[in-house]
């Protein structure tokens, strides 16, 4: 490009500026800190037994936000630390947080049997629900949300561990997914996503 090219592509540019066109350029400003998948193309059937034995759905809890997360109870640190973080929100939001529903659904029916799920799941907020499904409705629930879950053995058959997706799946009170957490987002940014979603 010789110099008077430049010259000219620079006060195109600069005009454009001017009269507000790098707007065109520049993405809307999400309202959210996690990551905003409106409309993904995502057709998945929540139908499992929660903790108390009663069979679910996401239709169960329409009205509500539903923050959805898969793992296990014997998970070291990714679940505990998201069920903390979860919970914390909750915290948060305040009154809000009687509408919202925080499912978390075991990726190892093996171990997590509905009596262990019913004392993990609800020592982080009562009103959390541990949901659970034989291995068939297990490989179908998180094949149907994109979830990955994969045993990785340890010392002795029992002592496995599961590698599994760390984010949290958040619908909106219309149960159409809207939003990824990453997980380690802290819980004021989880509140403030959640508050939108409500109040959207």
């Amino acid at each position: 490009m010789n110099r008077r090219s430049a010259l000219f592509a620079a006060a195109s540019l600069a005009a454009m500026l001017a009269t507000g066109c790098d707007r065109l350029f520049t993405p809307a400003k999400s309202p959210f800190h996690g990551v905003d998948v409106t409309g993904a193309d995502m057709k998945g059937e929540l139908r499992l037994k929660d903790h108390t034995g009663k069979e679910r759905t996401l239709a169960d809890f329409h009205g509500k936000a539903v923050a959805l997360f898969f793992g296990y109870t014997q998970c070291p640190d990714v679940c505990p630390t998201t069920l903390a973080d979860m919970a914390n929100a909750m915290q948060l939001l305040g009154a809000d947080a009687e509408r919202v529903q925080v499912l978390f659904v075991t990726v190892d029916p093996r171990r997590d049997t509905p009596e262990l799920l019913a004392s993990y799941v609800p020592a982080f907020n009562p009103n959390f629900l541990g949901l659970y499904g034989d291995a068939a409705a297990t490989a179908k629930v998180t094949k149907d949300f994109k979830i990955y879950a994969q045993e990785r053995p340890g010392g002795t058959p029992g002592t496995y561990t599961m590698d599994h997706s760390a984010q949290t799946l958040v619908f909106d009170r219309e149960g159409r997914l809207r939003l990824l957490l990453p997980y380690g987002l802290e819980p004021a940014k989880i509140a403030g996503d959640i508050k939108v979603l409500l109040n959207s």
